[in-house]
């Protein structure tokens, strides 16, 4: 049996760095073993710089690579579904960037094609195997009868000609933050219907911002927020209210930059923190170990389609289009 997994990566995108070489350096079970890019001599300095030892002139010829055990796809949103399909199709082992795929459609057509490859498929959404994360679910058990929950992801992105207000490349406030929101109140709440939504445009059908009003099955409401420009510049945070207390997370989204976890209960007030190990460093040991010894994880693509849902909802309740695949 293999003692480790060996990972090539599709792109030399900016989040690389920080979502897997890096973190594959304090990860025994994980090399970064190739990468390709549209532009070779990218990939080749991008090699340089971060000693990855083989550079491939395409996204195929790294498939192709018998060396190569799982593949890490950080490419356009538009782009995750079809290279997702292309890596199960010549065998490897996928960590996919959220979110998974340009729609709910595509996602479970990626879904079924994982189900029967007996590979491992991974979503990206790196906090979920922080320590604070599995915390939270815990917290909100003490609240009783849950009454709201909502989570607010925003970011200023003033550099309008940026992938992520590509239309034709699936972009928008909602897939890129708003997708981290919506897998937060499913996390905590259930699976939300969608009552109402409304956005803030940035070109013909791309939001710059969403609000979406969600109502769950048994009978809590819900809210998520998102933007990449607005007046709110900066939000990070998660809030469940319950028939006994509430609980507030400042920054469950990327808590190796500083959080907290608030509870208040029965008229007591405690605040919770946890270690500052990057989420990216957890994900990528739960990867390894789905792959190496089949350990389950959440982050699954079953679990991806049940977001895009939501994601596709939002949009049409906003009067928007649903994204579609490049």
């Amino acid at each position: 049996m293999a003692d480790h997994v060996r990972i090539g990566v599709l792109g030399a995108a900016r989040i690389v760095p920080a979502a897997l070489v890096r973190p594959a350096r304090n990860a025994a079970a994980v090399e970064v073993s190739a990468v390709a890019a549209r532009d070779a001599e990218r990939a080749r300095r991008f090699a340089d710089r971060f000693g990855i030892a083989r550079v491939h002139a395409t996204y195929e010829d790294l498939l192709a690579d018998e060396n190569v055990d799982a593949v890490y796809i950080p490419l356009p949103n538009g782009l995750h579904g079809r290279w997702t399909l292309a890596a199960l199709a010549a065998g490897k082992h996928v960590l996919c960037e959220k979110p998974f795929a340009a729609n709910a459609d595509e996602a479970a057509a990626v879904a079924e094609a994982a189900g029967s490859s007996g590979l491992v498929v991974m979503e990206a959404f790196h906090y979920r195997y922080h320590p604070l994360a599995l915390r939270l679910p815990e917290v909100v058990a003490e609240l009783g009868e849950l009454r709201h929950v909502e989570a607010r992801l925003a970011f200023p992105m003033p550099r309008f000609k940026d992938i992520r207000y590509s239309l034709e490349l699936a972009g928008g406030a909602l897939m890129d933050a708003g997708c981290y929101a919506v897998n937060m109140v499913r996390y905590l709440g259930g699976e939300p219907e969608v009552k109402s939504a409304r956005a803030k445009l940035k070109g013909d059908g791309v939001d710059r911002a969403m609000r979406a009003e969600l109502k769950f099955p048994a009978g809590h409401t819900g809210t998520v927020v998102a933007s990449m420009w607005s007046r709110s510049l900066l939000r990070l945070s998660a809030k469940v209210l319950g028939a006994n207390g509430e609980m507030r997370v400042f920054n469950p989204f990327a808590p190796q930059a500083g959080h907290r976890l608030a509870v208040r209960l029965n008229g007591h007030r405690r605040v919770e923190r946890f270690d500052r190990r990057p989420s990216y460093e957890y994900q990528l040991e739960a990867f390894a170990d789905a792959v190496l010894h089949g350990k389950p994880f959440p982050t699954t693509a079953d679990d991806a389609v049940a977001t895009m849902r939501v994601v596709d909802e939002i949009y049409r309740a906003a009067g928007l289009p649903v994204r579609q695949p490049t």
